[in-house]
């Protein structure tokens, strides 16, 4: 018994330190394979802020085991408002799979209005189709 509650509290933690972390970074992502259920480990991710002069990267992450990245935008950076996008390296993922897909990189614009709240991107992938929403 005491196992299980070193381990459920090992889990807690866990899970306490990632909501932590998207509570203080304003932008995470997800990404899911919907051709197998699973969460898409190793997907390159670059953040971009559009600027007066075009699109100046921000940051640049891969995405977990789970999936994730729960910290996308730079510690110690000031976060703006303004168009961003993420841009998820699908063509390099598919093919370190060796499997064919019809979209190289897909780019996911979006605005941010209000610096305070959290921008929270899911990617739902497979070879022929995505779909993404704003996520909580």
């Amino acid at each position: 018994m005491k196992t299980l509650t070193t381990l459920g509290a090992a889990v807690l933690l866990c899970g306490a330190s990632t909501l932590a972390m998207a509570a203080t970074n304003p932008i995470s992502v997800h990404v899911l394979n919907t051709q197998t259920g699973k969460p898409s480990a190793g997907v390159e991710v670059k953040l971009e802020h559009q600027t007066d002069s075009g699109w100046e990267t921000v940051a640049t992450d891969t995405t977990s085991e789970d999936g994730r990245i729960s910290a996308l935008f730079p510690e110690g950076d000031t976060f703006e408002s303004g168009v961003y996008r993420a841009v998820f390296e699908t063509g390099d993922w598919y093919k370190a799979q060796d499997i064919s897909t019809f979209f190289p990189e897909i780019t996911v614009p979006f605005q941010v209005d209000n610096v305070d709240q959290h921008y929270h991107i899911p990617l739902l992938l497979s070879p022929y189709a995505y779909s993404t929403y704003r996520g909580s």
